[in-house]
């Protein structure tokens, strides 16, 4: 796979019926090595390793249902308190990120009220902090680490 925009990590793959697979730490199972994956997989690590993230804290690829429909998000990280620190739209490297993408976390955060956003492509790296009280966002240079 592509190199990308993150710190190295060493990471467990196999093969099964002629496809790659790579071992997901939060899911706890092998799961088919798409581009995307490739780069969920490199920001769950990121979180992890380098921001200090509880894996107990990362869910990965669950659903949400919005304005009826049924979406799912790519990662998401919830405080102590259950409420969501922040919500990670993952695409892969050939994908370009664009306004749409934005729209679509956006759209997504209206479910989840996350105080921070990611969009990433696994070469280039997004971060919005979100005021509510303003409403209104602030890009930022990087993610803080994980405050209990």
């Amino acid at each position: 796979m592509q190199p990308l925009n993150f710190p190295e990590h060493s990471f467990r793959f196999k093969s099964n019926e002629n496809k790659r697979l790579i071992f997901d730490e939060i899911r706890k199972k092998f799961i088919i090595l798409t581009p995307e994956e490739w780069v969920r997989q490199h920001v769950v690590h990121f979180l992890i390793s380098e921001k200090k993230y509880a894996k107990s804290h990362i869910n990965v690829e669950k659903q949400l249902v919005l304005n009826g429909t049924k979406k799912r998000y790519d990662v998401v990280v919830f405080n102590s308190n259950g409420s969501i620190h922040l919500i990670v739209e993952c695409k892969a490297p050939t994908v370009k990120i664009t306004q749409e993408t934005f729209d679509q976390i956006a759209r997504y955060n209206l479910v989840t009220n996350a105080t921070y956003l990611m969009v990433t492509n696994g070469l280039q790296h997004y971060y919005c902090q979100l005021d509510y009280e303003q409403e209104r966002y602030r890009f930022l240079k990087g993610l803080p680490e994980f405050q209990t």
